[in-house]
């Protein structure tokens, strides 16, 4: 998991009946407690099941490849690849682990807008056909180095040129100037890729033009003698139900205008943070506080008015976990762990900040909050994908604590996801009842060894 501390063999926490997650966390934040107050991840594989079958029931006829730089851990890739999904890869290390985990190579892509010389050599070694193009310098490379590559071609969109000032991908008018020069240098295309982000306000306009445009260009290739057949509609897909619902509702009345299912196109789809937001929380502790009191004279003579601000300070900021805060997407504000606001307590502006004391290190710009001490928690959901960017300190890395309830470890059995074929150390494990933050419960732990 990047930006997080994954190893060789990593354990799963198996949930009595009973237990929530809820609890798992109340646990590792009092040992967290007894010795240095570090944060940590806590993730419910049993979310990944319940993701996977809201996209087989919602938009059963998109395959889904997991775009493998959303949550690179090695628990996640095992569960989603038992779960027969695809894989797209941008580097040579992600390649590697997805096929140790019995992926084949067929249901790979090595995607990227610049690839490195050693990471196609690296697909070429391993049969690994799928590689996303979008300009004849990376055409170049490819023939030289895997010849025998499928590529499909990376097609830009209003909806993504709107949303970055990096052009990604060819222009319509440029594809068939790409799709001759393939044609000249003997590599095969297959296909088309385009990406509308989650952002995109008007879904079905953006997949309207993006769609015809694909259309347009699966004619050019077929009029130039190429097998077109893989369509690639990205990825974008928040992790909401409704959100997909939305996005099946644009897509599918087009899939069957410009795609129909008897024209032997197969349909790709990138959900990444829809299969593991949801699935991961991350836990910070308040390291420091300042107040800031504004006063401003009343229009009443005589009085005076003033609103309290309180900055807090966490051991974690935009330069590890919240890291795509740098890029301009903001983070939802985290709730306080085991304090729920009553009636009467008050509310208060506040404004969450990083250790570095950096003007960009601001995690959240406002919301409201008790108010909170040195050493309290705050519990960040949804942080899946958000959370799990390369990390740009030199800090230590998180560490993770895998969770999954035991009906769902009996469905993920039922559905082929064989976590335990190399699990030692199988035991239970009861917290003690000196912590006075912790209910007693009690879990087995998974060691898996991958």
């Amino acid at each position: 998991m990047k930006g997080l501390a994954d190893k060789p063999s990593y354990i799963i926490e198996l949930l009595e009946a009973g237990v929530t997650l809820d609890d798992v966390i109340d646990g590792h934040i009092c040992e967290q407690t007894l010795v240095e107050k570090s944060a940590f991840v806590v993730g419910d594989l049993g979310a990944l099941m319940q993701q996977h079958a809201c996209w087989q029931s919602t938009v059963p006829q998109l395959q889904p490849y997991y775009p493998v730089k959303c949550n690179s851990s090695p628990a996640v890739t095992q569960v989603l690849a038992a779960l027969g999904l695809g894989f797209v890869c941008t580097n040579k290390a992600e390649m590697n682990m997805v096929l140790e985990h019995g992926v084949p190579p067929e249901h790979i892509i090595l995607s990227g807008v610049c690839k490195q010389l050693a990471h196609i050599k690296y697909a070429a070694r391993n049969n690994i056909q799928y590689l996303v193009c979008e300009n004849e310098a990376e055409l170049s490379k490819i023939s030289r180095l895997h010849p025998s590559a499928k590529l499909l071609l990376q097609l830009t969109t209003e909806a993504h040129a709107a949303e970055t000032s990096m052009a990604i991908g060819s222009s319509l008018k440029s594809c068939r100037h790409l799709l001759e020069a393939a044609k000249e240098q003997g590599i095969e295309v297959v296909g088309v890729t385009f990406h509308i982000p989650s952002s995109c306000e008007d879904l079905q306009q953006a997949y309207t033009h993006a769609l015809s445009d694909a259309r347009c260009v699966f004619d050019m290739g077929l009029d130039l003698g190429f097998n077109m057949n893989i369509l690639d509609i990205g990825g974008g897909f928040t992790g909401t139900e409704f959100q997909l619902k939305q996005v099946e509702s644009a897509v599918r009345p087009l899939l069957d205008a410009y795609f129909s299912p008897m024209s032997g196109v197969q349909v790709l789809a990138q959900p990444g943070s829809f299969y593991v937001a949801s699935a991961f929380s991350l836990a910070v502790n308040v390291i420091g506080k300042k107040v800031v009191t504004h006063c401003w004279d009343s229009l009443v003579q005589g009085e005076n008015n003033e609103d309290t601000e309180f900055l807090y300070y966490m051991n974690e900021g935009v330069y590890g976990p919240f890291s795509r805060k740098l890029v301009g997407n903001s983070i939802a504000a985290p709730s306080v762990h085991k304090r729920g606001l009553c009636a009467e307590e008050t509310a208060y502006p506040s404004s969450l900040w990083g250790p570095t004391l950096d003007d960009l290190d601001q995690v959240v710009d406002r919301c409201l909050l008790p108010q909170l001490s040195v050493g309290d928690w705050l519990l960040f959901s949804n942080m899946g994908a958000c959370s799990l960017d390369e990390s740009l300190s030199c800090s230590p890395q998180l560490p993770v604590y895998y969770t999954v309830s035991t009906s769902d470890w009996y469905e993920m059995q039922e559905a082929g996801v064989a976590l335990d074929s190399a699990m030692k150390n199988f035991s239970m494990v009861q917290p003690s009842f000196a912590c006075p933050f912790t209910k007693y419960y009690a879990v087995a732990h998974l060691t898996v060894f991958s």
